[in-house]
């Protein structure tokens, strides 16, 4: 069952945070850590047992001061590619955050 609301799931997640700017974030206070884009984790780490919604989520890209975001579910494909820039949050079957770190 979660498999297949899964893929619609985190496609909305990134079309989400996609549709941010910085410019809302100044106005709830929420203010990136970095402010040239780069990723920092261990802002975020309070995340972890919470579900991934688009709102977590793109919370979790503020806070950390990333310039982008990617949600990695089980069985997900990944790219080996290294990006300062970017924040990595793995979620179980269920949705909620088991990892999150930057690359």
């Amino acid at each position: 069952m979660y498999r297949k609301r899964l893929p619609c799931t985190l496609t909305l997640l990134l079309l989400l945070a996609g549709c941010s700017s910085l410019d809302g974030a100044r106005t709830t206070g929420a203010q990136p850590v970095n402010s040239d884009g780069t990723c920092n984790a261990e802002a975020v780490q309070n995340m972890l047992g919470k579900t991934a919604t688009a709102e977590q989520v793109e919370q979790a890209r503020l806070h950390s001061g990333a310039q982008s975001v990617r949600v990695l579910a089980p069985g997900d494909a990944v790219t080996l590619d290294y990006n300062s820039r970017r924040l990595n949050i793995d979620i179980d079957e269920a949705e909620v955050i088991e990892r999150i770190n930057c690359g």
